[in-house]
């Protein structure tokens, strides 16, 4: 079964897959995803794979909501996972810039693609890492969504950054990335074409996001030197999370973009970084609080987990 459900107390769609019930949780003994598999090439440096477990497939029927308390309508849509490196148990932090590049333009050219299709609304470019997070496959990857409709964070953040653009007469993230660069207490690391900070109102541990300096709206739009400076500026922040307690950061980072049609003259390129690890033995769980409620509570506080990570030197090679 297939197909998106409409929740009409929170006003949102669900999608309904019951088929990912039975994809694999860290199989020790076989990855798809490795060269040699019989799943992707012998050699590859960055690889497009179709998941198997899809939550939005192409064939699937069209997104055509209907009226009425309780609908449902196709989860017409794709569901990529984008293969990393073809080393195994390589982690992110570990991949050169120059690596990150490749999965850079691999996210870019993906997205031109789903843009053009007539069925898709928002691609949404993220990964997760690490079991903590629910991850069900080792080998370095992420992955990318597109929804037949704005996904509702998507929306609320839209929607707040055209309010402002509309009350103030500017982007609201140009504002905060000024905000940010005046106090510099929660800055960690910045380069030519973006910059990396705890923002002020960080909801999980060490929570970092990265503004493009140049105002933009997605990957398509970003110049060469961008691309080289965005992947070094991922690169460094990994490495950085990867040294703040002595292992691998479990995390969850998602590209936020235009939606694909329309004219959002408000919306300014940036990426979320969302760690759940707040000691070296304590995870930031979402419970009753955060996923009833919507309220985060923060046991860490910005300014200082930005000292931390400016501190940070990396601990891992390239």
């Amino acid at each position: 079964m297939n197909e998106l459900r409409w929740h009409p107390l929170l006003r949102e769609w669900v999608a309904v897959a019951a088929h990912r019930q039975d994809r694999p949780q860290m199989p020790t003994d076989w990855c798809p995803f490795c060269p040699g598999s019989g799943r992707v090439p012998e050699t590859y440096d960055v690889w497009l794979y179709p998941n198997d477990f899809a939550a939005f497939q192409p064939d699937n029927p069209p997104f055509a909501p209907q009226t009425g308390v309780y609908q449902a309508t196709g989860a017409r849509g794709f569901t990529d996972v984008v293969l990393y490196h073809p080393a195994h148990d390589l982690l992110p932090s570990q991949m050169s810039a120059e690596h990150w590049q490749k999965v850079i333009h691999l996210w870019t050219s993906r997205y031109r693609e789903l843009a053009a299709n007539p069925d898709v609304r928002y691609v949404y470019i993220f990964e997760n890492t690490g079991q903590a997070i629910g991850v069900t496959m080792p080998h370095p990857h992420g992955q990318i969504y597109a929804f037949p409709f704005l996904p509702p964070q998507i929306q609320r953040e839209l929607d707040s950054a055209s309010e402002h653009f509309s009350a103030a007469g500017e982007c609201l993230y140009c504002s905060i990335l000024v905000e940010e660069m005046t106090a510099a207490s929660r800055l960690v690391v910045q380069n030519d074409s973006f910059v990396a900070f705890v923002p002020y109102w960080a909801r999980y541990p060490a929570e970092v996001q990265i503004y493009s300096r140049r105002h933009c709206g997605a990957l398509p739009e970003l110049h060469a030197k961008e691309v080289y400076d965005l992947a070094a500026i991922v690169k460094t922040v990994r490495m950085k999370y990867d040294s703040l307690f002595g292992f691998s950061m479990p995390l969850m980072m998602i590209l936020r973009q235009n939606p694909v049609s329309g004219e959002h003259p408000y919306f300014h390129f940036h990426i979320d970084l969302l760690p759940i690890q707040r000691s070296p033995s304590k995870l930031k769980y979402l419970a009753g609080v955060e996923s009833g409620a919507g309220t985060f509570l923060n046991d860490t506080v910005a300014e200082e987990r930005a000292e931390i990570l400016r501190a940070a030197e990396p601990a891992t090679p390239g």
